[in-house]
């Protein structure tokens, strides 16, 4: 913390209401709310510690901790171990649930290009998983690549992605720190993706993601997974994504139209194999 006390940064002495029916939680988390949706506290700056939230307020460190507990899930504050609680950015954006773009494409379109540190690529025998999605008997032989990826050098995607080896063999050796595999795979492989099928879950972060993503064990994430296809059908990458929760947004737009003779609307979906818009 700053020389500035914890008192002073409540200017508006904003007080607990002990006879309101609202839980204190809630009245906490509101009132951190308006300081920060409102500009008065900047991204990146400390707020009061725990103790201090305490002392200002008259109310237990249990009510403080579940309230900035949810204020770090809807993502308002990020909690660092030994340095305290910080006021976050603002979500990433993106459209991966609904355009056929990759993460890259999308990102660099909106100003921010992402940084990929590879943890793994290589050529390896497919699990029975990976076969299915990808159409293939199990064992066949298939290109993995495990990536970290980052945002303003923050961790924000973690990606395991596996394409069939024979439909392009180099990738095995591509640097794409720096590249879009979606461009590397028409430039150079003259591979085209025509459609794609994604589904999205929450799910929580294990030991392992949590450590790359540098978020808490149990954290919520959002996984996607991911098939796209060529024109002719033929299934050309798989991926599993884990995007952190407490950093992206998922943007969706949905469109409706008249069926002719029905007199009434429907969701846009011309190919009835798969929902309108998915991305590959």
């Amino acid at each position: 913390m700053s020389s500035v006390s914890a008192f002073e940064m409540f200017p508006r002495n904003e007080a607990i209401d002990k006879g309101s029916p609202l839980p204190y939680y809630v009245q906490l988390k509101e009132i951190l709310r308006a300081y920060i949706e409102n500009g008065e506290w900047q991204i990146g700056s400390q707020i009061p510690s725990e103790p201090d939230l305490c002392e200002v307020f008259n109310i237990s460190r249990t009510v403080v901790r579940q309230a900035l507990r949810e204020l770090t899930y809807e993502g308002l504050l990020v909690r660092e171990k030994g340095r305290g609680t910080f006021v976050a950015g603002p979500k990433i954006s993106e459209r991966l649930v609904q355009e056929l773009t990759g993460f890259y494409q999308d990102m660099a379109e909106r100003g921010n290009p992402p940084v990929s540190k590879v943890l793994k690529q290589q050529m390896i025998p497919s699990s029975p998983k990976v076969a299915s999605f990808l159409g293939l008997p199990p064992g066949t032989s298939v290109i993995e690549i495990e990536r970290l990826r980052f945002v303003q050098n923050e961790p924000i995607v973690l990606v395991s992605t596996y394409l069939p080896y024979d439909l392009c063999p180099q990738l095995v050796v591509t640097d794409l720190t720096r590249r879009s595999l979606y461009e590397y795979l028409e430039t150079e492989c003259s591979r085209f993706i025509a459609r794609g099928r994604r589904t999205i879950e929450a799910v929580q972060a294990n030991e392992y993601e949590a450590r790359l993503l540098q978020v808490q064990t149990g954290a919520p994430l959002i996984l996607l997974d991911s098939v796209s296809y060529l024109e002719d059908g033929t299934p050309l990458e798989y991926y599993h994504a884990l995007h952190r929760g407490d950093r992206s947004r998922f943007d969706v737009e949905l469109v409706r139209f008249r069926e002719p003779g029905e007199g009434r609307l429907t969701l846009l979906n011309k190919n009835k194999d798969f929902p309108p818009k998915i991305a590959g």
